[in-house]
């Protein structure tokens, strides 16, 4: 079955305008106020199940905060031979920030699931800050007692320079199989995006049967990930682990990307002792934050204020991590 489901913000005067489109997710308003909205994501039917085409399109208007909410995590069912796919594409305008931690998608055994995440971030040149996208990405790999089926995760996020269309909508979401490198038509890195449109971040892992061999995920199920994308948050992740508990379980690990942008992970056992929601905070408080002074500039007329353009900033390497063997 195929389902869209679709969420824009988007400002009007001194408010914002939510449009909303019902699919595999049910998104209902929960907050409005200025600039900001909070919208959660209901199940309309059982997820995810064998044959399943899950896409949720987001859009983040110029200058608006939006916050997704879920309800409850998402749980990929044996397919019987058919395999599944989710598929969430993002994108979010100059001045715009998306918050979304989600809670945990689980693939039972016997699931067969095509992952995909694609965001695109605008940037505004000298009048606004660029677009900010704080996602969080639990990946659990089968239930209580169970080894888990077979999940591909892969996940690119793109900077576009002022004036540049995104590219990223409409292509793939259909669960194809495809290469980071651009080899496959989900990714299209090298002809489909015109020059003014940067690779910030793409990520492919394989989670296959050979997952537990060392090197790949050994014996943890969980990959429990915060991605902070457009702006780099504050703050080595040990700082945040100072007040935790004594336990054996490693602090989450920080991956500074070449560019604006980081990535807290957790590899464990379970999802409880991941130290991520810590992670989650703290920088959801920090670009938050950072927003408000960044939003009270571009009203400012003054030129010394000016945020940066792209142009200011060195030319950012992908950052290009895959898993598998």
């Amino acid at each position: 079955m195929n389902d869209v489901t679709r969420v824009g913000a988007y400002r009007d005067a001194h408010r914002v305008r939510c449009d909303l489109r019902p699919g595999a997710l049910s998104p209902r308003v929960l907050s409005t106020g200025p600039g900001v909205a909070r919208v959660a994501l209901v199940a309309t039917r059982a997820l995810l199940l064998g044959g399943d085409r899950v896409r949720v399109e987001v859009h983040v208007g110029e200058g608006v905060e939006l916050e997704l909410v879920e309800v409850s995590g998402t749980v990929a069912y044996a397919g019987r031979g058919r395999s599944a796919s989710w598929d969430v594409d993002v994108r979010v305008d100059a001045g715009g920030l998306l918050v979304w931690d989600a809670l945990p998608f689980v693939v039972a055994d016997g699931a067969d699931v095509e992952r995909t995440t694609r965001v695109s971030l605008a940037d505004g040149g000298a009048r606004r800050e660029r677009g900010v996208a704080l996602l969080r990405e639990t990946l659990v790999l089968g239930r209580s007692g169970e080894v888990g089926g077979r999940l591909r995760s892969r996940t690119r996020v793109d900077l576009s320079a002022p004036g540049a269309a995104s590219t990223s909508r409409g292509v793939g979401g259909t669960g194809e199989s495809a290469a980071p490198d651009g080899s496959g038509p989900a990714w299209r890195s090298d002809l489909a995006r015109p020059e003014r449109v940067r690779e910030l971040f793409v990520e492919d892992l394989d989670l296959d049967d050979d997952r537990a061999l060392p090197g790949i995920l050994g014996d943890a199920r969980v990959v429990d990930s915060v991605l902070c994308l457009g702006t780099r948050p504050p703050a080595p992740l040990v700082a945040l682990a100072v007040d935790r508990p004594v336990s054996t379980t490693p602090a989450p690990l920080r991956l500074d990307l070449d560019g604006p942008g980081a990535i807290g992970r957790h590899l464990g056992p379970s999802t409880h002792d991941a130290g991520i929601d810590a992670v989650v905070a703290a920088w959801t408080t920090a670009v938050r934050a950072a927003r408000g002074i960044a939003g009270d500039l571009a009203d400012d007329p003054r030129p010394t204020h000016a945020a940066p353009s792209d142009t200011d900033l060195p030319e950012p390497r992908t950052t290009l991590l895959t898993t598998g063997a």
